[in-house]
């Protein structure tokens, strides 16, 4: 059946690749995704996040890294608000070296939740979307002088609405990961973007770099919620 289904996205793309041009639809691309997610392992980014608040026309934008492997993720970001985001199966850590503090999060039934924002489209199968969102197709924007297939997602959750109305994100042809999101926040208006660029699809990462690593002397919080 899967070898059926992959021949069918094959054959779609085929005669479009005859005529010059590849169309895609939303049945083929989130076919497409189902395909890539079997292979996805593991995945190095640097990354660029800006948030944009309307009221006051601010736009402020930070930097860092991004290493993902299965469930785990580590995100490091630069000064002058460095701070690391680690998370490794139900445990989250938000360390801030500025106050010398980690705060500890076990995620339980949140984690589904969280893995919307924090690893979405990383190896996400086209069902998987199709269980959290609805789905739309925008169209084939270049972004960076990449092809890209952009699609609108709508939670179905009442939860995630109440924070995030819709999310964009678009995702390279060429490897089928995304190199932009957009999360417009309920409500007030204000969204912000996550760019990827020097995205290694299934690099080596070993185990070490997902342990915490903190200066002995850190201080330790849980908030609860």
């Amino acid at each position: 059946m899967i070898a059926l289904v992959s021949l069918s996205v094959l054959l779609t793309c085929a005669v479009s690749w005859a005529q010059g041009k590849v169309s895609w639809t939303l049945d083929t691309v989130l076919r497409q995704l189902d395909m890539q997610s079997k292979t996805f392992r593991s995945l190095s980014a640097d990354v660029e996040r800006t948030k944009v608040t309307l009221v006051v026309n601010d736009h402020s934008t930070e930097t860092g890294s991004l290493l993902v492997r299965g469930d785990k993720m580590l995100l490091q970001m630069k000064a002058p608000d460095a701070r690391t985001i680690l998370r490794t199966g139900d445990n989250l850590y938000v360390y801030t070296p500025g106050l010398n503090r980690v705060e500890e999060y076990n995620l339980g039934k949140n984690r589904t939740m969280v893995d919307q924002f924090l690893l979405l489209g990383f190896g996400t199968s086209g069902k998987e979307l199709q269980k959290s969102y609805l789905i739309t197709l925008l169209g084939e924007p270049t972004l960076d002088d990449r092809k890209t297939i952009e699609l609108e997602l709508t939670p179905k959750s009442g939860d995630v609405r109440n924070q995030i109305s819709k999310i964009q994100i678009w995702f390279d042809e060429s490897s089928w990961l995304p190199v932009q999101q957009q999360f417009n926040e309920t409500g007030s208006g204000d969204y912000f973007t996550v760019r990827y660029s020097k995205i290694v699809r299934n690099p080596s990462i070993g185990e070490s770099q997902f342990k915490p690593h903190w200066p002995k002397n850190t201080e330790k919080s849980r908030p609860q919620g």
